[in-house]
């Protein structure tokens, strides 16, 4: 696998320029950025969240982490991690673990770490363990517009 086709048919139905590269297999953000050589602040990482209200995807770069109080408190709810099967589920075109940061596509409202805005480049996994997405930053900033960009994660 490359990229997922959910994830190709919305960055092309968006109109969004991207390229995907490889790299070796990794196990997390963290040693994907490194082994792929791009900046663990410009990788944007993924979370699946369940909430009152369903599921939620949570944005941050891979060089921090997500905290689930902070975006609790920004939705005035009470959130914790979805489970690897709930993950399997949302993502069934996805490897395990491999969540593409484009809650729209999978019908899935998403929160934005503010430390993912106004970034040169923007790297992110394309649904495997060994592709990652790059898109111009200002194009990554138009896709996550709308959604609310708030301090939800800290450094890891």
């Amino acid at each position: 696998m490359t990229i997922s086709s959910t994830l190709h048919q919305y960055l092309n139905r968006a109109g969004v320029p991207y390229e995907v590269t490889l790299h070796e297999p990794t196990d997390c953000a963290l040693q994907t950025a490194r082994v792929a050589a791009v900046p663990a602040d410009q990788l944007a990482k993924a979370v699946l969240l369940r909430r009152s209200q369903g599921y939620l995807l949570a944005l941050v770069p891979a060089s921090r982490q997500v905290q689930l109080e902070q975006v609790g408190s920004c939705l005035h709810d009470t959130v914790c991690l979805a489970t690897e099967s709930e993950v399997a589920n949302m993502f069934s075109d996805c490897a395990a673990g491999s969540i593409p940061p484009v809650g729209d596509a999978y019908g899935l409202h998403t929160i934005v770490d503010q430390k993912l805005g106004g970034l040169r480049d923007v790297y992110f996994e394309a649904g495997d363990h060994c592709s990652l997405v790059h898109v111009n930053g200002s194009d990554f900033d138009e896709l996550t517009a709308d959604l609310l960009h708030v301090p939800i994660s800290t450094r890891h």
